[in-house]
């Protein structure tokens, strides 16, 4: 295997916009360490504060179980609370859901994703209130994450006419799948990224549903610790945005190009 040159990353190139994209979740995560302190009735009322436009969901605790044996001597058993692990907010209309974890933050959009620039501002606005609480240092892990769901009619079962490359069963025998897994990890020559892309079947939910779904997953994510600066946190997200496209548009048909600009 020939060893790869660095890819040109070109954040100002233009991707068209699709009006039915198929995208179910579009996720950014920022993992770091608070270097305030975290308490949890606290961090709630100021986060409360900050954000009236979102309501409060829940809070989960994490617990140490410890079980104590001696010759002789019944068992002990001692539960210690670790204290709050995160909290999770949603949006009035219940598309955005974030979650402050005490190592990071996690913010996701539903369906139906409208476009980059209202993801990146709505995502990047909860995370400076947030970091203005817990005034870190470092990001350890930066990503980028959106999950595509593309349904297929039941008399249209031919994955190859939506995404590529398209899985194939053994030459010696052409027989139809009942599933797939392919899960591919990306190197990027020349930038501390690197890129999870997974495609595999999602079988009908419901009852009476006889859409069959490809997934296509695509996560861009940072390979090394970096010192926080909002503006370079906001340049890493430009890049990884558009290594995001080149994967996806590089990974369907223009069959599907088609439905999703219908």
């Amino acid at each position: 295997m020939s060893v790869a040159s660095e890819i040109k990353i070109d954040i100002a190139e233009q991707f068209q916009h699709l009006p039915h994209a198929p995208i179910v979740e579009a996720v950014i995560e920022v993992r770091t360490r608070a270097e305030a302190p975290l308490e949890e009735a606290s961090m709630r009322s100021q986060l409360e504060s900050k954000l009236p436009d979102y309501r409060f969901l829940d809070s989960q605790r994490a617990f140490q179980h410890e079980l104590k044996v001696e010759p002789g001597q019944k068992p002990k058993q001692n539960l210690r609370d670790l204290g709050w692990r995160r909290m999770r907010f949603q949006s009035a209309d219940q598309l955005h859901v974030v979650r402050f974890n005490r190592d990071g933050f996690v913010f996701s959009r539903l369906r139906p994703y409208e476009k980059w620039e209202q993801l990146r501002g709505e995502g990047m606005r909860l995370w400076q209130s947030y970091s203005e609480l817990i005034r870190p240092t470092e990001v350890q892990r930066l990503g980028l994450r959106f999950i595509n769901r593309i349904e297929l009619p039941p008399q249209e079962l031919r994955f190859e006419d939506y995404i590529q490359p398209a899985p194939q069963p053994p030459n010696t025998l052409d027989l139809p799948f009942r599933a797939f897994l392919h899960h591919d990890t990306l190197a990027v020559p020349g930038h501390p990224y690197a890129i999870n892309v997974i495609r595999t079947i999602q079988h009908p939910q419901n009852p009476g549903t006889q859409w069959i779904a490809v997934i296509l997953d695509i996560d861009v994510f940072t390979l090394r610790a970096f010192e926080y600066r909002q503006d370079v946190l906001e340049q890493r997200l430009a890049e990884m945005r558009w290594l995001k496209n080149k994967v996806f548009f590089g990974s369907i048909t223009q069959k599907a190009l088609e439905k999703f600009q219908q």
